[in-house]
């Protein structure tokens, strides 16, 4: 019979406030409003240093990120409704949905709220011409009166028929994604604590999926003991469905699926968490179906993984640049190749973000850059050759002067 390791340190992460208990945050809210204040601070920075009057933000991360509102976050993402108008010096306005204003009561850095006018084809059908005629004259008129003259407008997203519509008033526009992920890569120490609860409610999910990794368990049902406990601890989505075990780990990106877990597979997963106060929990780990020893194969490709990981921390600190890092990044051997992850890092916030920092064959694709203080990123390993499994490990960590500190502490596995 094969010899069965259970992990004990992994028991520590389970919620010990109560199998039927939601975790109660800790942060007291004055966390919450010094980190809202210094990220609304961000964004006008940035404003300030494009010469931009304002920027018009759809993106529902975006505007979680620079006024903490959230409404049907997921719905939103695809259906550009609701918006939010900051200006660099002047009011932060939030456009929502009609009857949908008390959402916006007790945030500090909102000025003024008002209705949203939906001009897309789903709400508007045939109208859609009249009803982005009177969005444009709206944001029109806002920029006139508080825009200084300026009318350079960054806008984070946008339908093709709405950006005519603005220009044709004669706002120039500003690509607004560079704005709002520059101003989100650096953290506040504010921030470094919701982040940090927001890991510490993920780690109990993956525990919690760790003690169900029995034989019999379908992929489906481990994936929904992280969705369980994030839901129930005040968290949002997940963003994807990455859990997979056995043949279905390669090649990598399958979903979850009713497949069940046999005795000895392995079982791999990326959380892709968006938990608690919006912040993302990114992170990967993979073990064996029943706490079983790893097979020779098994631990050869699971320390390869480690090995990525550990190296490439080592290299992060302020300074280095995304092309020194490739540099002397840690070589995935030939065997290798063909089942590589894409990325060696990316960064994370309120979801993943900017950097992205491509792994070493793919890097020529890279942008330009180098790694800051206060900066959070994620360090990535997929390791699989042909007729493997995968082995899929993950970690975050925030930047510091000396180099890295690791945000998640959940064990990896003893090979």
């Amino acid at each position: 019979m094969t010899e069965l390791i259970v992990d004990e340190r992994k028991k520590t992460y389970l919620n010990h406030e109560g199998a039927d208990k939601p975790l109660k945050s800790p942060v007291p809210h004055a966390t919450l409003v010094r980190a809202r204040r210094y990220r609304l601070a961000r964004v006008r920075e940035q404003l300030q240093a494009q010469d931009c009057a304002a920027i018009l933000l759809y993106d529902p991360v975006n505007i979680r990120y620079a006024l903490d509102l959230s409404n049907m976050q997921v719905w939103t993402a695809h259906n550009a409704i609701r918006y939010a108008l900051i200006f660099a010096d002047g009011p932060a306005i939030m456009f929502e949905f009609s009857g949908c204003h008390h959402l916006c009561e007790g945030y500090e850095g909102v000025d003024e709220v008002r209705n949203a006018i939906s001009w897309i084809y789903m709400t508007a059908g045939d109208r859609a011409g009249e009803r982005v005629n009177l969005w444009s004259a709206e944001i029109d008129d806002l920029m006139k009166t508080h825009g200084g003259g300026n009318r350079r407008l960054a806008i984070d997203k946008i339908e093709p028929i709405g950006l005519k519509a603005l220009e044709a008033r004669g706002l120039e526009f500003v690509e607004g994604q560079q704005l709002t992920e520059r101003a989100r890569a650096i953290k506040s120490a504010d921030e470094l604590t919701l982040m940090r609860w927001t890991i510490r409610v993920c780690e109990a999910g993956m525990a919690r999926i760790y003690e169900h990794s029995k034989p019999g368990r379908t992929e489906q049902e481990l994936w929904s003991e992280l969705h369980f406990e994030n839901a129930r601890s005040g968290g949002e989505w997940l963003e994807t469905r990455l859990l997979t075990c056995g043949s279905r780990t390669n090649p990598w990106y399958q979903e979850c699926s009713d497949n069940v877990c046999q005795r000895g597979e392995l079982i791999s997963f990326d959380t892709d968490m968006v938990g608690p106060y919006g912040y993302c929990a990114d992170l990967s780990r993979s073990w064996t179906c029943g706490y079983t020893r790893m097979t020779n194969k098994q631990s050869q490709i699971y320390t390869a993984a480690v090995d990525q990981i550990y190296h490439n921390l080592s290299l992060i600190k302020p300074g280095v640049s995304f092309r020194e890092f490739n540099e002397k990044s840690w070589q995935i051997p030939d065997k290798y190749l063909p089942y590589r992850y894409s990325l060696a890092v990316h960064g994370v916030g309120l979801a993943d973000e900017w950097p992205v920092v491509p792994l070493h064959p793919d890097f020529d694709s890279a942008h330009s850059g180098h790694f800051e203080k206060n900066m959070t990123v994620c360090v990535e390993s997929l390791i699989a050759e042909k007729g493997s499994e995968s082995v899929k490990l993950e970690t975050q960590v925030v930047i510091t002067e000396q180099g890295i500190e690791r945000l998640d502490s959940f064990p990896f596995e003893q090979t």
